[in-house]
């Protein structure tokens, strides 16, 4: 049997742009992919906090900073929306009974504020990247 669990999260970022005439996707501060483990291309769930909006669409590179939400996405938001990112995996039963998701939280600039790899036991292990 293969289960579906949450592979990364970019908690509550918040949108620098909509651009509605770009061919499609998400931009994301490189900072922000590497921090979660995303891939280029890969698939994404967005949530938008302000209005309820769920939707999928896929990641390319932004500059620092930037969460753009491009093409037909971008009717889902406003700029200044708070978003959560997220990436799922597919995996086997044993591969998901060790699996443990990348979540990072950013400030009202889309700075990484905490990086947290979720425990299964519900202890949550913190690095701060504030200094």
């Amino acid at each position: 049997m293969n289960l579906t669990l949450l592979k990364c999260k970019i908690h509550r970022a918040t949108v620098t742009q909509a651009d509605l005439d770009y061919e499609g996707s998400i931009s994301i501060c490189p900072d922000l992919i590497k921090a979660a483990g995303l891939l280029l291309h890969e698939r994404v769930e967005i949530y938008n906090c302000n209005n309820g909006a769920r939707f999928a669409t896929y990641v390319i590179k932004g500059r620092k900073g930037e969460i753009c939400l491009n093409g037909a996405a971008a009717r889902h938001v406003q700029k200044k929306d708070l978003v959560i990112i997220c990436a799922y995996a597919g995996m086997s039963q044993e591969e998901a009974a060790k699996h443990v998701p990348q979540v990072v939280f950013v400030d009202e600039k889309n700075r990484i504020k905490e990086l947290r790899v979720e425990s299964r036991k519900n202890n949550k292990k913190r690095m701060s990247t504030q200094s």
